[in-house]
């Protein structure tokens, strides 16, 4: 179900993904406070629709000003330990990793999900981009819907 919302003209571009962090300092006083601020903290969202003929309105926040557009609530791509991951399961995160460097450091600690939370597995894309994980971990990397 889409919902309409403002965010900042640099990123009101159909399939943009965002994680909603949730009301700035900024925000305090904008007349547009109540369009802006309609999304749930910690949520990953995907621009559906830029609104036709939406004006681009000032913002303290974004020097480009913001638009209107609809967004969705969007999966997360994450690595999970394998053992019992498939379609349909729950999963939580395998834990914090140190190893930044990792080219699977973004999916072992991915934005858009609280990692002390499990959530549902949508759909398993395959093996994670490292060639070894230096914490000796099993995993591979799914889709997880942080709402199921």
């Amino acid at each position: 179900m889409s919902t309409i919302t403002l965010i900042g003209d640099g990123l009101a571009e159909p399939g943009t993904e965002f994680v909603y962090e949730g009301e700035a300092d900024a925000c305090a006083g904008c007349p547009y406070r109540s369009q802006c601020l309609t999304l749930e903290p910690g949520q990953r969202y995907r621009v559906t629709d830029v609104r036709e003929n939406a004006q681009l309105l000032e913002c303290a926040l974004h020097d480009g000003g913001v638009r209107a557009v609809e967004v969705e609530p969007t999966t997360v791509q994450a690595n999970v330990p394998d053992e019992g991951a498939f379609a349909g399961s729950e999963a939580t995160l395998g834990g914090p990793c140190p190893y930044v460097e990792c080219p699977s450091h973004h999916l072992c600690e991915p934005d858009g999900i609280d990692p002390a939370e499990s959530a549902r597995i949508v759909r398993v894309t395959g093996d994670p981009p490292h060639e070894v994980c230096h914490l000796d971990r099993s995993l591979t990397t799914v889709e997880l819907d942080p709402d199921g």
